[in-house]
């Protein structure tokens, strides 16, 4: 694993259906070794903290592989690193084989996966497609949110190096299509309880699958 492209962006405005929005979704890669701290990287920041940013956020992945799924998705655009709005983008495993609690070093720095990404409109705005939102998530190709458990400094082409996995580990790509999921089966309602028990999913992450269960009386 190898972190190939290491991205950030202050938040800027841009004019999405006539309105002027503001976002951070706009990232450009930087060269040298930069800080990363508790809540993110030097140089980039969100512009909505309530449903972005914080700890459980401080970094977003999106492996390299994935792109060239969306250069066939998206003939005709021009598709460099950040692209999605990653912090870093790695040669790394997909969401099957990353789990929740995995913990990696990358350059000084310790982290752990916490969550997959729900895109909001703002990526339909960067891309100017209303539909881009619901082709993300559709695809499966979600990346992820690391939390920083150790501050350091990290740059492009550190190697991404596995340290520990969660014993209860559940995959990434588990918890996007238990959150799409229209009817949870048992098999579903049983993974969604076994959610609950990982150290590493935020709060509002198991809130929202106990509240699914409730009402399936599940």
């Amino acid at each position: 694993m190898k972190l190939l492209s290491l991205n950030v962006g202050l938040p800027r405005e841009t004019v999405w259906h006539g309105m002027t929005i503001t976002t951070g979704i706009f990232k450009q890669p930087v060269a040298g070794r930069i800080p990363l701290r508790t809540l993110n990287l030097d140089g980039d920041r969100q512009a909505d903290l309530t449903v972005h940013g914080g700890p459980y956020k401080a970094v977003y992945l999106y492996p390299i592989a994935h792109y060239d799924y969306w250069k066939q998705e998206l003939r005709g655009r021009d598709l460099p690193p950040a692209s999605f709005g990653e912090n870093f983008t790695a040669d790394s495993p997909l969401e099957d084989a990353i789990h929740i609690g995995d913990r990696f070093a990358v350059g000084s720095a310790e982290l752990v996966v916490t969550q997959p990404r729900l895109p909001c409109y703002k990526l339909a705005a960067k891309f100017q497609a209303d539909d881009m939102v619901k082709r993300f998530l559709a695809s499966g190709r979600t990346g992820y949110y690391l939390m920083v458990t150790h501050e350091g400094r990290v740059s492009a082409e550190d190697e991404i190096i596995p340290l520990a996995r969660d014993p209860n580990a559940a995959p990434v790509s588990d918890i996007t299509r238990l959150y799409i999921a229209k009817r949870f089966s048992a098999e579903d309602a049983a993974s969604a309880r076994r959610t609950l028990q990982l150290e590493s999913l935020p709060q509002s992450w198991k809130g929202y699958f106990e509240e699914r269960l409730q009402r399936a009386g599940m």
